[in-house]
């Protein structure tokens, strides 16, 4: 079982976060958090990386769900997607698969959440 849900784009960098951020919130996502590896690396390591973003994406009223099912499931929230310039010049999209990362948590209640969020994050995926 792959943990990730991945597309890949013809378009440039900018424009696939943006149509990334765009189909998360068609599906009831917001992203709370957005990481710029690629800048990170070059600040605190001084090393040159691709493009790549880390955008945290959170659907509310399944995030509450899930809290309600498990108390610490917050260590695993938001769900993260990632947007990646690739070698070829082609953008990657890849978005956790939550059934695989809620493997890890012996707790059946969140099986029908984790359901939900994947099918939620494949119609993003499969959008773009």
């Amino acid at each position: 079982m792959n943990y990730y849900i991945e597309t890949t784009l013809n378009t440039d960098f900018d424009s696939a976060v943006e149509k990334t951020k765009a189909a998360l919130k068609e599906q009831g996502f917001g992203v709370l958090s957005e990481i710029n590896i690629h800048e990170k690396l070059k600040e605190k390591l001084d090393v040159d990386f691709r493009k790549y973003k880390i955008l945290g994406a959170c659907n509310p009223p399944y995030a509450y769900k899930a809290l309600q099912q498990e108390n610490k499931i917050g260590t695993m929230l938001p769900c993260n997607v990632i947007v990646q310039q690739l070698d070829d010049g082609k953008i990657g999209i890849a978005a956790v698969d939550p059934v695989a990362s809620m493997m890890a948590v012996e707790n059946d209640s969140l099986s029908p959440i984790a359901e939900e969020i994947r099918d939620l994050l494949e119609k993003v995926v499969k959008s773009l």
